[in-house]
């Protein structure tokens, strides 16, 4: 990340003066691009075209499998998740995922390929058990070797795990342990809805040091309802004292799809009951600066990393690089061949279509080439800084001339900048990229609907 870029006051102000400070509801964390709202139906035919391609030479391939169950859903989520499934649901779910993955390994598309990478997300992973767990890996084992496996993330919310949970993920491979902390507070925990309390997070968090995870990231969020100055420096304030591999920050959105934006159209709101943009930008950059002081780098506009030598996310890095991601599970997105897609978004449609030995397939969108640059471009200019000559390589363009508009109104107000070699954001820009980002939109995805 640099801060190198001088800082003017006026401009920042007027900058953020743009867009209201006020958290209203909506998407605000730009994933992917095009946006969402563009995935249709009807293009689904792309998806089993890109199947029957050899890949891309070198081409890095990951899987991504969404696990949907939860003990209770958090008043923020936005993800498809369950928390009225039994065990035999979940048996049904767990061999549908597997049937996907081997209708998936015999597609050309998979031309030889091991993936490099796999990510267990939810949802709660770790609300399986042991048995179903060890089921899961070794029946995607035997479609797919894991034996190029470089990085296997799995996420957790603390209070499903114990120490036999902790062991059994260790053996089966898991190199990067995801907790779910989102806070330290048992009351602000409650009112956003986790099912998690404090001493369950001390508790998994030891075990899992213990059993020497490679990686242990942690998860904040900073904004959530009742939130205080006082309870986000108590969170910090945990979070070095636990001193984990990696710290995850996002600030709170209230997308369509949540608990709490349904209560705030009963309720006639316009606003959301948490704190606004301009609080939350400056709560992450007191964190961030807190976590430096303690020996941290600021990894991307949301991370930082206690030893940058050692700790990587390969998930991240390569799918905004653009691999192949192929995608398990209900409403799970990926990306083939240049091809986006996602799954059906309800479980019994998912499972019948796997009971039929049809791919659940349900939206796709296959990006221009233009299209792909943007989204690359976006994806890694989160990191802080990208080379133009990568750009250049890849796509034959000059990033530094197609983006020449976007790139000066960051230097204007003081967010970024770029020279002959790269494109690169500030602190400052870091902190509210994700409204940034719009500004690299094609003109017809400027203001439409991203979900």
């Amino acid at each position: 990340m640099s801060d190198s870029l001088p800082i003017s006051p006026a401009s920042v102000r007027n900058a953020i003066a743009q867009q209201p400070s006020e958290t209203v509801a909506g998407n605000y964390f730009v994933s992917n691009y095009p946006p969402f709202s563009f995935w249709k139906p009807e293009r689904v035919q792309d998806v089993v075209e890109a199947m029957n391609r050899p890949p891309v030479k070198g081409l890095p391939l990951g899987i991504y499998l969404h696990i949907p169950f939860c003990r209770k859903r958090c008043h923020f989520c936005y993800f498809r998740v369950y928390t009225d499934k039994d065990s035999a649901a979940i048996k049904a779910y767990i061999d549908a995922a597997l049937k996907e993955l081997s209708l998936y390994s015999q597609k050309p598309f998979i031309g030889g390929r091991n993936p490099s990478f796999v990510y267990f997300g939810g949802g709660t992973p770790s609300y399986l058990s042991e048995n179903q767990l060890a089921s899961l890996f070794e029946g995607m084992k035997r479609q797919l070797s894991w034996d190029s496996v470089e990085e296997v993330t799995f996420e957790c919310e603390p209070g499903t795990l114990t120490d036999h949970k902790l062991k059994t993920l260790r053996e089966l491979g898991v190199t990067r342990l995801s907790l779910g902390v989102e806070n330290f507070s048992d009351h602000i925990l409650d009112v956003n809805g986790r099912a998690h309390r404090s001493k369950e997070i001390w508790r998994a968090y030891e075990y899992a040091k213990e059993l020497q995870f490679p990686q242990v990231n942690i998860d904040l969020i900073a904004g959530m309802v009742e939130e205080t100055e006082e309870n986000w420096k108590d969170c910090v304030r945990k979070t070095l004292q636990l001193a984990p591999d990696s710290v995850t920050i996002y600030q709170m959105e209230i997308p369509y799809n949540t608990t709490l934006y349904k209560e705030m159209r009963e309720a006639g709101k316009l606003v959301a009951p948490v704190a606004d943009w301009e609080t939350k930008r400056r709560w992450v950059r007191e964190a961030f600066e807190a976590m430096e002081g303690a020996g941290y780098t600021i990894a991307s506009a949301y991370t930082a990393v206690k030893d940058k030598q050692k700790t990587r996310f390969i998930y991240r890095d390569r799918l905004w690089a653009g691999a192949d991601l192929l995608a398990l599970g209900v409403a799970s997105f990926g990306h083939i061949g240049g091809t986006h897609y996602q799954n059906h978004h309800d479980f019994d449609p998912y499972i019948k279509a796997l009971s039929r030995d049809e791919l659940p397939v349900y939206r796709a969108l296959t990006p221009t080439d233009k299209e792909r640059l943007v989204r690359e471009f976006i994806l890694q200019i989160k990191l802080g800084s990208l080379d133009v000559h990568d750009f250049q390589l890849k796509f034959g363009e000059d990033v530094l001339k197609t983006f020449s508009a976007p790139i000066q109104k960051l230097r204007e107000w003081g967010f970024g900048g770029s020279d002959k070699d790269r494109v690169f954001l500030n602190r400052e820009g870091l902190l509210q990229v994700d409204r940034l980002l719009h500004e690299f939109f094609l003109p017809e995805h400027r203001n439409a609907r991203y979900a």
